[in-house]
């Protein structure tokens, strides 16, 4: 049988290939492995390249040239205002809403209350009194400034949040920084802040004496960022405390937890010559702006110190591209206190797994009243669920009170049988009335000081809510206010003898712990539990051979320290640290940040507000006279 031609051949590779071919194919097969690896070396190389620049970012440096350089850099762009769009003219808005308040309704009060706060009234260095603390009164700014003059600030931060402790990072560019909103949260929003002020004209106090002296303050307050809630002020007669320094890191006045700002950022010191305040860069990493203009040395790297720039009131400085401070210069008039008084405030913003805490407590403070010289008003307003009804009530109380006194009967009554209470239940009615807060409520907690014809000093305090007010005469503690959370006995009983009990293990209604509070209308139109009626106390007279000393605080304080421990952490810093015999401007604030620190290391999360009076003053004068 004959065979196709293709029925012998074998399937498969040739068995008869030479050595050679074999060599061939593996050289190939190598050479394409190993460029196949080289490739993907360089690709690896790039990317890591690629990852090197992007952490450098040396555009930066180009960009700061650019900014710096370029004749094409507009002055509108440097001259632009630190405002949104709809913030027209905020500089002239801030001082014309700040003189306004003042003038019309002769109140004022700032907005949250900051690290800690304090905000002390500052007394007349040359008396002679061992604590006298001052009353400040507006003055016209036309009014030239002589060399005690003396100016405030405040610090706005906004820190961005993926930062690292310990570190001043760059700015992408020396851009103008813009400051949307800033004057609006400092005269409408921050509550960080209360100030005595003092009235137009003498008392009929006689120991409140015209001493006649100009002078200003310097207030730094943080409302916002990592840093929120910090202050601290100066006086331009108060040397030793100057210059006024801002920074990271300690020594500096003002600490800043900003990793923008440097260690020693900047600078701010009293200009005797000229009668100014003057800000001063000190060689900054991120630099120094004076309302969006660059007062640092501009050429890159350079560390050394800046001219000096003069401050007027409305300026906002930044440090670096979240820091903003604003600047207000206020020339005051003083007027000898018979006590004294310290402010100290801490939003504790960090303590609830670092989330940050609105400020929503407010503090009015002032002596004495306008028009109503005998009488002076300590408050403090803790809000929930906003700060609005807080802030509104601080403003409509003590003016409502005023009202109240400037009916001579109504004055001449107190004063006479010694008992404020219908006032005060009065003030508390009309505001609650005023107020249109469905859903934002406040504590109210109110101690009225007056003096009689004969000088002798009465106090009594009016309060809804559970920041309380507590007083030591001669070793002596006085409660002056009332507890209002759901769980205290007083509230229980009130609500049983209403025929409304609560039940058994009833801690909240409608998820608050207060009984009694000013606003939250939505709530108490749902349930008649719900009152604004204060709790008022009766009279203690402070007569001026007795040690005393008044305690106001919020339940920041209270939430870890008992009244009792409160007393004791005073008397405790009186004696080891301020001794009364030592004269000492600011002794009424350094005991009140000294209880609020003790609040932070207790690790207090609430937001937290002190005001300590300080009536031994009275004592040492009595001392004297006889």
């Amino acid at each position: 049988m004959e065979m196709r031609p293709f029925q012998r051949g074998v399937l498969g590779p040739s068995t008869l290939l030479p050595e050679a071919g074999h060599r061939g194919e593996l050289q190939a097969i190598l050479s394409s492995s190993m460029a196949a690896s080289l490739a993907g070396l360089f690709l690896l190389m790039f990317l890591l390249f690629l990852l090197f620049i992007l952490a450098c970012r040396p555009w930066r440096f180009v960009n700061r040239r650019r900014s710096s350089t370029s004749p094409f850099f507009k002055v509108d762009d440097i001259e632009q205002p630190l405002f949104a769009e709809n913030s027209v003219d905020t500089s002239e808005q801030c001082n014309n809403l700040a003189r306004n308040f003042v003038e019309e309704s002769n109140i004022q009060i700032d907005g949250n209350t900051s690290s800690p706060k304090t905000v002390g009234v500052v007394g007349n260095i040359n008396s002679n009194r061992k604590h006298g603390f001052a009353i400040k009164k507006r003055v016209s700014t036309n009014f030239q400034v002589g060399a005690g003059d003396c100016l405030v600030l405040d610090v706005i931060t906004d820190a961005s949040d993926n930062l690292r402790v310990g570190q001043t990072l760059k700015r992408l560019a020396a851009q103008s920084l813009p400051c949307e909103g800033t004057k609006h949260i400092r005269w409408e929003d921050s509550s960080y802040d209360s100030k005595i002020i003092g009235d137009n004209g003498r008392t009929q106090i006689s120991t409140l004496k015209d001493i006649a002296i100009l002078r200003s303050s310097i207030n730094l307050e943080v409302i916002a960022g990592p840093s929120a809630g910090l202050h601290c002020s100066r006086y331009s007669k108060d040397s030793t405390a100057l210059p006024l320094t801002l920074g990271r890191v300690s020594p500096s006045d003002l600490i800043l937890k900003d990793s923008e700002v440097s260690g020693k950022h900047a600078l701010i010191n009293w200009n005797v010559l000229k009668s100014k305040w003057e800000l001063v860069d000190l060689g900054s990493l991120n630099g120094t702006f004076l309302n969006s203009k660059a007062i640092h040395h501009l050429d890159v790297g350079s560390r050394s110190r800046s001219e000096p720039f003069e401050l007027s009131s409305g300026d906002l400085i930044s440090l670096g591209s979240y820091s903003k401070i604003s600047v207000q210069i206020v020339q005051d008039v003083e007027y000898e206190l018979p006590f004294g008084v310290g402010i100290a405030c801490d939003p504790m913003a960090m303590r609830r797994g670092g989330k940050k805490l609105p400020m929503e407590d407010m503090c009015y403070c002032r002596w004495p009243l306008p028009g109503i010289e005998q009488f002076g008003f300590f408050s403090i307003f803790d809000g929930h669920g906003g700060a609005g009804a807080a802030r509104a009530a601080s403003k409509l109380l003590p003016q409502i009170i005023v009202n109240i006194l400037s009916n001579p009967e109504k004055k001449q009554r107190v004063i006479t049988c010694c008992d404020a209470s219908d006032v005060l239940k009065e003030a508390f009615s009309l505001t609650e009335a005023a107020l249109n807060h469905q859903y934002e409520g406040c504590t109210a907690t109110v101690l009225l000081l007056w003096f009689d014809y004969d000088e002798e000093m009465f106090v009594q305090c009016a309060n809804v809510g559970d920041s309380a007010c507590i007083l030591d005469a001669n070793g002596r503690q006085i409660t002056m206010t009332e507890d209002h959370r759901v769980t205290s006995i007083s509230e229980r009983t009130r609500l049983s003898k209403a025929g409304m009990p609560l039940k058994e293990g009833e801690t909240r209604l409608y998820g608050l712990n207060l009984g009694r509070m000013l606003g939250d209308k939505f709530l108490k139109e749902q349930d008649r539990r719900f009152s604004a009626e204060p709790y008022v106390s009766q009279v203690v007279h402070i007569t001026k051979g007795r040690t005393a000393f008044g305690l106001i605080a919020s339940d920041g304080l209270w939430d870890v320290i008992s009244t009792k421990q409160a007393v004791q952490l005073v008397i405790q810093y009186v004696q080891t640290k301020e001794r009364y015999e030592v004269p000492s401007e600011n002794s009424a604030e350094r005991v009140a940040n000294y209880v609020l620190s003790e609040a932070r290391t207790l690790k207090t999360k609430d937001n937290t507000s002190v005001i300590f009076l300080d009536f031994d003053l009275m004592r040492i004068d009595y001392r004297k006279h006889n």
